[in-house]
């Protein structure tokens, strides 16, 4: 079903931003197939503003990846970036608050299935970073991608599991016990900072700060993956 005004209240309201300019928010849930059955004018669907909302969440994540992995060489960054914005991933991250159902589908692409199709979807999603980016600028749209896309992806499911790497180095080496130790908080209780340092044994091996225990951790684990003796035991494969 195409969506009513009251429905685009209702997912403005999802995504924690209220447009301007709605014009821009309707063009991009506008599938072609919409637009073309229509009649609407051929810039009236999403496809400009989703090589608009590309660019931006590649410079997003870019940054993202190079600030919290301050030691990791360009060739891994490119590849986790890769894996973070790919068409799959956003698709999920877009289910996370309905989008799907806002689109906009001609008859035809309705009926054979576009609204659970990834690749629209996917498109959608980078569409509406586009428009958002157009109505109130960067800030407003990096803080979009951080809270929907960045934040769920980082978390739970692209990036490589740092812990179960430290903890399978450490098991086939015999090296000690591994632990994660809670060692700060601050902020406000809406947006906590944790600091959680990771142990062998009595010695630290990793620092790492997030806005969740688990993020933290990770980082801590990171952190120790990065250290001399961690990077020798990965490259031999041991």
């Amino acid at each position: 079903m195409n969506p009513s005004k009251d429905n685009l209240e209702k997912l403005q309201e999802s995504i924690g931003y209220h447009f301007n300019n709605a014009a821009l928010l309707e063009q991009a849930l506008t599938h072609s197939s919409f637009a073309n059955e229509m009649k609407i004018n051929r810039h009236g669907d999403y496809e400009r503003l989703e090589f608009l909302g590309d660019a931006v969440l590649e410079l997003v994540s870019s940054e993202f990846l190079y600030n919290t992995y301050p030691e990791m060489p360009e060739g891994k960054l490119t590849t986790m970036r890769a894996s973070m914005v790919c068409e799959p991933t956003l698709a999920i991250c877009a289910r996370t608050f309905g989008l799907e159902q806002y689109i906009k589908l001609g008859r035809g692409e309705e009926h054979t299935g576009g609204r659970s199709r990834d690749s629209i979807v996917s498109d959608v999603l980078e569409a509406v970073i586009g428009a958002m980016f157009l109505d109130a600028g960067i800030d407003t749209a990096k803080q979009f991608i951080l809270r929907h896309i960045l934040k769920e992806l980082r978390e739970e499911q692209l990036f490589h599991d740092a812990k179960s790497k430290l903890q399978e180095i450490i098991q086939k080496n015999g090296l000690g016990v591994l632990r994660y130790e809670l060692v700060g908080e601050s902020g406000p209780d809406h947006a906590r900072t944790f600091e959680v340092c990771a142990y062998l044994d009595d010695r630290q091996l990793g620092k790492g700060t997030g806005s969740s225990k688990k993020q933290a951790e990770q980082q801590a684990a990171q952190n120790a993956l990065g250290t001399e003796k961690m990077r020798a035991y990965l490259k031999s494969g041991r």
